[in-house]
């Protein structure tokens, strides 16, 4: 007789609602290929060249021999070898986010890690000791971090975020009202620019308030910044982690959006310091270095090459060298946004935001955007997005949906969204009857 599993005797996170979602989301997409997709928020592919990976990993195999002076054998050991668990290329990271972000941390402080979603794993685990520790998290959010906050059992509660992100007054009275419970409000997790799904960004006089706000809570806070880069137009305010005078701020990283998705790397900025019983200092980043030595050992040292190789390709610059992706991603939002307003402007029920950059615009509809509508949507009009009751943990966004143009080629934005059009006319249509 074949061992059965009963689906309530393993873990809850296993039948989450959210993880369940994504997962039709994937079968969609793969059920209706030939539809317009605005669903996945990935990167371009029109730079990647595979040549590259070879360019790369010369570049910092010539910067290890040349620079810093390593053996032939000891560059091997580098690349074949599980490697160092926090990571090899953390001097490059600090450099480069000094350069880019103005973001100063020892290079001990840098984490390297499987993606930034084994960061949100690993700062999750550390920070969150028992049932008391409450997460606070900007709302809508990405789900990503509320999926590992489940995973891990972890209460969460939600923070809401309008156009300008989450308001310090508002942290402050949720923080006080979790307070009040006998809990303890432990880290609110946030984007700081162009946040997925809302693409919603805190503007710079805000930021120095929501440390304050921060600071006057006892919270600590992470920053997770993927799209910094790739604003439409005008000056970046600088990161919440530039901010940071007194180690408030985890920052989370990524090398997804500006190097190469498929290398798998981020890392954790986590410069906090740590004292033991007996007085003994350590970073936070040595402390999550234990529990990636039993999540993943180490990231892929040959991954870290590829990405080490394209920041001293860089000169230590993203910013610089995602010149054509900035200019790519700011054409394609502003192509969007101009074609939402050609459909939909005057049209009632019907609105959108305007974000500054990103990849991400959220449209308000009159009818329920739940999965049902995502269906007939693919099947028979040919357009694919994003429910935006993903995204939040307190049953929101029943009548909203997110649009993600990172990767469309212009006459598929043209096109996806005339189809949209026609798929909302007739689910206005539906509803009344």
């Amino acid at each position: 007789m074949s061992t059965e599993l009963a689906l309530s005797d393993l873990h809850d996170s296993v039948a989450d609602p959210a993880s369940s979602a994504m997962t039709f989301l994937n079968e969609v997409v793969e059920r209706f290929p030939e539809a317009v997709s605005f669903a996945p928020g990935r990167p371009a592919e029109g730079e990647f060249r595979t040549a590259d990976i070879t360019r790369y990993l010369a570049a910092y195999v010539s910067y290890l021999s040349e620079v810093e002076g390593f053996s032939a054998q000891r560059i091997a050991t580098e690349l074949f070898q599980y490697g160092r668990t926090n990571g090899q290329i953390h001097p490059l990271i600090a450099r480069t986010v000094a350069n880019d972000e103005d973001i100063v941390v020892d290079p001990e402080a840098v984490v390297v890690t499987v993606g930034a979603q084994e960061g949100m794993l690993l700062v999750l685990r550390a920070l969150f000791a028992g049932p008391a520790d409450v997460l606070l998290v900007a709302s809508p959010c990405y789900v990503g971090i509320t999926g590992v906050a489940r995973l891990l059992g972890i209460e969460m509660v939600p923070v809401p975020e309008g156009p300008e992100g989450v308001e310090p007054a508002v942290l402050l009275e949720i923080s006080n009202r979790v307070r009040a419970t006998g809990k303890r409000p432990r880290a609110l997790y946030l984007v700081s620019d162009f946040a997925n799904p809302t693409g919603s960004s805190i503007p710079g006089a805000r930021r120095r308030q929501l440390l304050d706000a921060a600071a006057a809570a006892d919270l600590l806070v992470i920053e997770d910044n993927p799209y910094g880069f790739f604003r439409r137009a005008g000056e970046s305010p600088l990161p919440l982690k530039a901010l940071d005078a007194d180690h408030r701020v985890i920052y989370l990283g990524s090398f997804a959006k500006t190097c190469i998705p498929g290398a798998r790397v981020g890392y954790v900025l986590a410069d906090q310091p740590v004292t033991d019983a007996h007085g003994r200092r350590t970073l936070l980043a040595q402390e999550l270095s234990k529990i990636k030595s039993m999540v993943t050992v180490n990231t892929s040292t040959v991954s870290q090459a590829v990405i080490g190789g394209m920041l001293v390709d860089s000169g230590f610059r993203l910013r610089e060298a995602n010149t054509d992706a900035i200019k790519w991603y700011a054409q394609n939002l502003q192509l969007l946004l101009d074609e939402l307003s050609d459909r939909f402007a005057g049209r009632t029920g019907v609105a959108w935001t305007r974000p500054d950059g990103g990849f991400f615009v959220v449209v308000d509809v009159p009818f329920r955007a739940d999965d049902a509508a995502l269906e007939r949507s693919a099947r028979d009009f040919g357009v694919l997005w994003t429910p935006m009751t993903y995204f939040h943990i307190d049953g929101g966004g029943t009548r909203q949906l997110r649009l993600s143009c990172s990767a469309l080629a212009p006459d598929d934005i043209r096109a996806g969204v005339a189809r949209l059009a026609d798929f909302i006319e007739s689910e206005e249509l539906r509803t009344l009857l």
